[in-house]
């Protein structure tokens, strides 16, 4: 598994860079619109894009004649009601097209789950959290890898988990109001801050003599937040791409902040999400005919 997530991680990592860059270009609008209308076209052109990508990636062929027989068995159980053993028949072979239609979806939607997932992630960045007011205080929270467990002699057996010394620099974006709170048992050091300074800052933690970085964001609108710096974890790379992941030998698993949840319907925490595959899923049926696609 370690072998695995290597090569994934090292693969997701470099894609991640270009992604990031493409991104920047591509989503920069949204910063300058409100945040149900920026949602509302990407869904869209998303949902027209990917419907595209079905067409070309799977057997639509196959798709055809199975939603012909589909249909003619549907026309069967009509015409031949009284019939219950044409009718037994007639409904196997329904469910027969429909686990077949099932198998011709596969592939492509295979093929269209690495793409949208990465998309999904990149508008995470701008609708799942909203930055920092200034005076508002958010969580910051550190998760080490190299703590070494020491036996303190107790008569139960109990260990300690000794910490690295971990500091957090001081900066003019943000003050810590509470902390370091150090957590042995879960590998963790916490700090309150309270932010002082509008825009995209970094905060520099020294653990053991050597500097590391993490993005703060303070201001008003619509920002691309990064909650989480990950480690080497291919799934928190895939999910959270906006800052480069920490190496497998880093002190450092990861760092995150409490970012707020984001107001609204369209474009708030989570129901964006929601909005985004309703508005994707209406576009792709709009289209379907006029693109001649076959589901």
């Amino acid at each position: 598994m370690a072998f695995i997530n290597n090569i994934l991680s090292t693969a997701l990592a470099a894609l991640n860079i270009a992604v990031n860059a493409l991104a920047n270009i591509i989503f920069a609008p949204i910063g300058f619109l409100p945040g149900w209308l920026s949602n509302t076209i990407i869904s869209a052109v998303m949902g027209v894009l990917l419907l595209i990508l079905f067409k070309y990636t799977s057997n639509q062929k196959a798709i055809g004649r199975t939603r012909d027989y589909i249909k003619a068995n549907m026309l069967a159980l009509k015409l031949f009601k009284d019939e219950l053993s044409i009718t037994f028949v007639s409904q196997g072979k329904v469910f027969l097209g429909a686990f077949r239609l099932l198998f011709h979806s596969l592939r492509p939607l295979l093929v269209m789950m690495v793409p949208a997932v990465m998309i999904l992630a990149q508008m995470a960045g701008w609708y799942q959290f909203r930055p920092l007011k200034t005076g508002e205080t958010a969580l910051v929270t550190i998760k080490l890898n190299n703590a070494d467990p020491k036996n303190n002699n107790n008569p139960n057996g109990n260990t300690n988990r000794i910490l690295p010394e971990v500091s957090l620099a001081p900066s003019p974006a943000a003050e810590m109001t509470i902390g370091p709170v150090r957590i042995a048992q879960l590998n963790e050091i916490r700090w309150q801050i309270q932010a002082r300074q509008i825009g995209q800052h970094n905060l520099t933690f020294n653990v053991a003599g050597q500097d590391y970085h993490k993005q703060l964001h303070v201001g008003p609108g619509l920002q691309k937040i990064s909650p989480l710096r990950p480690g080497w974890k291919w799934y928190d790379i895939i999910l959270y791409p906006l800052e480069k992941p920490f190496p497998a030998d880093s002190p450092i698993q990861e760092i995150s902040i409490d970012y707020p949840n984001r107001p609204g319907w369209a474009d708030g925490s989570n129901n964006w999400m929601i909005y985004f595959f309703l508005v994707s899923m209406a576009f792709a049926l709009l289209f379907k005919s006029a693109l001649k696609v076959k589901i």
